[in-house]
């Protein structure tokens, strides 16, 4: 993103009170009720049975119920950041599948976008073989759409103004910060630490090796949670289309079950997009804690807050199983 981009982001969330300068203020803001700071926002749920369906014309009916017009889009250069945490050809509820990268791509260039793709996977240092044995590589040569590795991209420092971990500044990938667009394509899966991963979990992947290691070690003594707070206020996304067409359950991200939604999510705002997603794996948004601490600063979570399109999540909510440790044990209090 350009630098007036990027200053006009931080301007619009300081103006609607969710930069905050420490823990406190956070823990201050996220006790307000969210429809008092201005926080409400829209997710759309699109029925999509398998990953043979047109997926390309689901995703811009999406874009149509969340207002997303060429006006908007024509001659932005958009990052499509993909969940590629393991490779396993024919395991499709591990990774972001290339069929809904794909017709993403396709959609946005629609309505006159430039996309391309950008990994960086915490598990292999090799991102070419990830992309070739997770069957990306096809998808990026049909729709030629570039890839970058933000594992080895170069990088900047931005201040870590929302302050949950001690990382008195962060360091991303100058291609993050250049894009003017930044939308994440996550799965959705339990997740054997952060309970939930969705949209802003999918954002360690932003993290580049280079700096934090693999499997960026930093940021989990740092605490996953507060992490994943502190990285998307810096990275201030602008969308977030999720892949739970066939989703994980159990132990993921990585050792997890198959587990069928039938689904696409769509949303500008991750947290609400985050917590609709809990709602379809039938679990609690407030037993993820990085939701709550998201909760009247950088999104709204509480349902009455979150206008719902699309297919009501309970024609499609399922029971996702979640591995039982003492602290996954409050996302089954629904």
């Amino acid at each position: 993103m350009s630098e007036s981009t990027k200053l006009s982001r931080r301007a619009l969330l300081q103006g609607l009170g969710v930069i905050a300068t420490g823990a406190g203020a956070v823990t201050v803001a996220k006790l307000l009720d969210e429809r008092e700071n201005g926080l409400e926002a829209e997710v759309s749920v699109l029925r999509a049975s398998d990953y043979t369906a047109d997926l390309e014309a689901i995703v811009l009916r999406g874009f149509e119920q969340l207002g997303v017009h060429e006006a908007e889009l024509r001659g932005k250069r958009v990052l499509l950041k993909p969940n590629l945490v393991e490779t396993a050809l024919g395991e499709p509820h591990i990774n972001t599948h290339p069929a809904v990268v794909l017709a993403v791509a396709r959609a946005f260039r629609q309505l006159g976008a430039d996309p391309f793709v950008a990994e960086g996977q915490g598990h292999r240092r090799d991102s070419w073989l990830v992309l070739e044995e997770s069957g990306m590589v096809d998808s990026l040569e049909a729709a030629e759409l570039d890839f970058v590795d933000l594992n080895h991209d170069d990088v900047v420092q931005v201040p870590n103004d929302s302050g949950l971990t001690n990382l008195a500044e962060l360091i991303l990938p100058k291609t993050l910060v250049e894009a003017d667009w930044v939308v994440s394509l996550p799965k959705i899966k339990t997740h054997h630490w952060a309970g939930v991963t969705c949209a802003m979990k999918n954002f360690f992947g932003v993290m580049p090796g280079i700096a934090y290691g693999w499997p960026k070690n930093v940021l989990h003594q740092e605490g996953i949670h507060q992490s994943i707070v502190d990285i998307n206020a810096a990275v201030a996304p602008d969308f977030a289309i999720a892949d739970g067409i066939i989703g994980m359950e159990g132990d993921g991200p990585i050792m997890g079950d198959p587990k069928p939604l039938g689904c696409l999510v769509m949303g500008r705002n991750l947290p609400a997009l985050d917590a609709t997603c809990a709602r379809l794996m039938g679990l609690n948004p407030m037993g993820a804690t990085y939701l709550p601490l998201s909760s009247g600063f950088l999104g709204p979570i509480m349902e009455g807050n979150v206008t719902q399109r699309g297919v009501a999540i309970e024609e499609l909510a399922r029971r996702f199983a979640v591995v039982d440790y003492p602290h996954t044990r409050a996302l089954r209090d629904t």
